[in-house]
């Protein structure tokens, strides 16, 4: 296995992840009037976010003008309307008078941003350390059958949420994690088509009712079964006081914040995001379950306050045991396929420190991050960054894309305060072969 880099130039900061939260700071960085030496590190082949859950005509639950930059740099020319009057639908999206675009819309807005950023990025290129490296860090990562190392001022770990399936689960050919929701049924639809009988959907959230609309839409003939813990879909909370729990000024708020209190913030208001189902799609499903009822014939059926006690995956699907917590009653369902939409978890930061690095941590083994989203670390006191693993010390936006514009300013006016008499690299850097 050969060896790429350790002796090439310093970076002012590198990247752990390409996502949302990462490519907003190598977009504020690009428009730091300072220059910066930034690279990037992705592991998927290229650009891609939440691809499984495509879904056609899903729409999405931030507004637009929340994007990578507007909120921070509101003459951005990486900003959602920079992006509509580039593809020529600049016109046509505000005629549909709406703050919200599709899913499929923004993930290729997305993937337009980062197609301009092409020149700081690596992908393929899977982070496996980090240590100190004298006055610097070092960044260890496997790329094809190399190894490659960089040597960072800061880095900025933003790796995005790890799926989560209930204990005892797991994943295969006909059960699923909704994450990978829309590649399977495609393979599903090409394989099986109309002969596909019954499907079972797991969870009370946006991504549940998601994948029940889909699921029954892509397989007419086919029964959907819903199984969910509580009595029906509740609507997300997303009136005009609620939403403020986003703001970005909310952050100072929550962060300085008793950890008492920042708990009962986060418990009264996880109707704006947790378990709660945009209303629209509630009246939809609703509408189709009462039609079919009319017509003598369901397709649709709601297991309300009842869990799956039994699970064995079979050779063409999987057979499943409901049972309701009301009349105790168990039903017994045979499934070309279950799919678990509950939900994902933040991945571990501290996974990629070695070299003598670890990070403090409360009474409860949460990390105490700072305001400005940097690590306390034992081993070095050159700054690592997190974004999104935050939600416990920066509030309920930690992990969505409300705040990701003026979180990525935040985080680089930090690197720039730190780096403060270093001397400014080239940008774009890239590893050098030793």
């Amino acid at each position: 296995m050969g060896e790429i880099g350790g002796t090439g130039p310093v970076l002012d900061v590198v990247g752990i992840g390409f996502g949302p939260g990462n490519l907003a700071l190598a977009v504020a960085a690009t428009e730091h009037a300072e220059p910066l030496s930034v690279r990037f590190l992705e592991r998927q082949a290229r650009f891609g976010w939440h691809g499984g859950m495509l879904i056609p005509g899903a729409r999405m639950q931030v507004n637009f003008v929340k994007d990578l930059a507007t909120v921070r740099n509101p003459s951005s020319t990486f900003g959602f309307l920079s992006y509509l009057a580039e593809r020529g639908r600049l016109i046509d999206f505000l005629n549909r008078q709406t703050f919200f675009p599709t899913r499929l819309e923004y993930h290729d807005y997305l993937g337009w941003a980062a197609a301009r950023l092409d020149d700081v990025v690596d992908y393929g290129t899977e982070v496996t350390a980090v240590r100190p490296a004298g006055p610097v860090l070092e960044v260890e990562a496997r790329r094809g059958g190399a190894v490659v190392r960089y040597r960072a001022r800061a880095v900025v770990i933003a790796t995005g949420l790890v799926p989560h399936l209930p204990e005892g689960v797991t994943a295969g050919d006909r059960v699923w994690h909704n994450r990978d929701l829309v590649p399977n049924v495609e393979r599903l639809v090409a394989g099986l088509g109309d002969r596909a009988r019954r499907f079972v959907v797991v969870g009370a959230g946006q991504s549940a009712a998601e994948s029940v609309e889909y699921l029954h839409r892509s397989f007419p003939r086919a029964e959907v079964h819903a199984v969910f813990g509580r009595w029906g879909y509740s609507p997300a909370d997303d009136s005009p006081f609620a939403n403020r729990v986003f703001d970005p000024d909310a952050v100072d708020d929550f962060h300085r914040s008793a950890p008492e209190l920042r708990q009962r913030i986060t418990e009264r208001h996880r109707n704006t995001n947790y378990s709660v189902v945009d209303p629209d799609l509630i009246g939809e499903l609703y509408e189709k379950h009462y039609a079919e009822r009319v017509a003598g014939r369901e397709r649709l059926h709601f297991h309300r306050m009842s869990e799956i006690v039994d699970l064995a995956a079979t050779g063409h699907g999987a057979d499943v045991t409901v049972r309701s917590a009301v009349d105790g009653l168990r039903s017994d369902l045979r499934a070309d396929a279950v799919v678990f939409a509950t939900g994902y978890r933040s991945g571990d930061p501290a996974r990629f420190l070695t070299g003598g690095l670890t990070v403090l941590r409360d009474e409860r083994g949460r990390i105490p991050v700072g305001r400005d989203y940097r690590l306390p670390l034992r081993g070095t006191d050159v700054p690592v960054f997190v974004q999104g693993a935050t939600e416990h010390t920066h509030g309920l936006a930690s992990t969505l894309l409300s705040n990701v514009a003026v979180r990525s300013g935040e985080i680089l006016d930090a690197v720039l305060g730190l780096r403060a008499g270093a001397a400014p690299g080239v940008r774009p850097a890239r590893a050098l072969a030793v």
